[in-house]
């Protein structure tokens, strides 16, 4: 089968492992099964892992890719969830379970053909949604999933503040946010994606480091280091900072006097649980909300997908179809 795999790791050209040709079918061992892939969306973590951020060389050649949706044995059109782990290792959440991983790190992932996954791990995917669209949920719009209805705490009406829009996770919480009637401010360094998230549905949308028109209840926070500090001082006392994610660095000034002050709370998030992601495409079916496609390559063109996520040239998900 074609599939687009990792054979080398270079921290300063990720491209340079990326290999794009025939690899063998996978195998279902016992209680898995496999999916004939319809749709597969690109993220930030298949850049990470040609870098060997989660990847080490002895687990290469590895297929990449996280997300899917597709066929399954059966003729079921399904969502793969990516999070390979054991909710009762984990108190009921199969993300937090020390072993778990995601797809690509230590079994095979979805850039190919074909998938092997647990059975456990299929959604059903709403006949609303199209493959493409359905391909985009697994990483990015649940993780912005269980930040906004999960972690935030956020009641209806509530305020919230996304960093950095443009990227997955910002772009699915801007519209995720919106549609469950949110006020929702975004920023960005770029103009044009200003407008873009307008057209999403915020509220308004600011350059980085801006004052908001008003404090707000929660922070979605990716970008980490660049932004920290505004998103601190964005928030209403006793406000709440959901991070999943630091691009721009890892280690920015804590600003502890602020946090105890205002009594602040940093909560941090990873994914989400399979239950959650069969709640998110729901979610999507009733309101109408979609994930928004920044471009849709046949996976023979994935190396194109890869260097527009390298140069920051997106908005939104980039999708990639066998």
């Amino acid at each position: 089968m074609f599939a687009v795999t990792a054979t080398q790791i270079d921290a300063d050209n990720p491209l340079n492992g990326l290999t794009l040709g025939e690899r063998p079918e996978p195998e279902a061992p016992d209680g898995w099964t496999t999916v004939t892939v319809r749709a597969a969306a690109l993220n930030h973590h298949d850049l990470w892992s040609l870098k060997g951020v989660g990847l080490p060389a002895e687990r290469l050649p590895m297929i990449l890719g996280c997300d899917a949706a597709g066929v399954d044995e059966d003729g079921n059109e399904v969502i793969v969830h990516s999070v390979i782990g054991d909710p009762d290792r984990g108190g009921g959440d199969e993300t937090l379970d020390p072993k778990r991983s995601l797809l690509s790190e230590v079994h095979q992932g979805t850039l190919a053909e074909k998938v092997a996954v647990p059975r456990r791990n299929l959604v059903p995917k709403p006949a609303e949604l199209s493959f493409e669209e359905a391909a985009c949920l697994p990483t990015a719009w649940l993780t912005a999933y269980r930040m906004l209805f999960d972690k935030a705490g956020l009641q209806p009406g509530a305020s919230v503040l996304v960093q950095g829009a443009g990227g997955g996770v910002a772009t699915a919480a801007i519209a995720l946010a919106s549609a469950a009637g949110y006020r929702v401010y975004a920023t960005s360094r770029s103009e044009a994606k200003r407008k873009r998230a307008g057209e999403l549905g915020a509220d308004a949308a600011f350059e980085p480091g801006a004052r908001l028109p008003e404090r707000v209840d929660a922070v979605i926070e990716t970008v980490g280091q660049a932004t920290w500090s505004h998103s601190l001082k964005s928030l209403r006392p006793g406000g709440r900072i959901v991070v999943a994610g630091a691009t721009s660095g890892q280690a920015p000034p804590a600003e502890l006097n602020r946090v105890f002050f205002l009594q602040l709370s940093v909560v941090g998030s990873t994914m989400g649980t399979r239950a959650q992601l069969e709640r998110l495409a729901r979610f999507l079916a009733k309101t109408g909300t979609r994930p928004l496609i920044d471009r849709t390559l046949p996976l023979s063109r994935a190396r194109e997908g890869f260097a527009a996520m390298a140069e920051g040239d997106l908005f939104g998900k980039i999708v990639f179809t066998p």
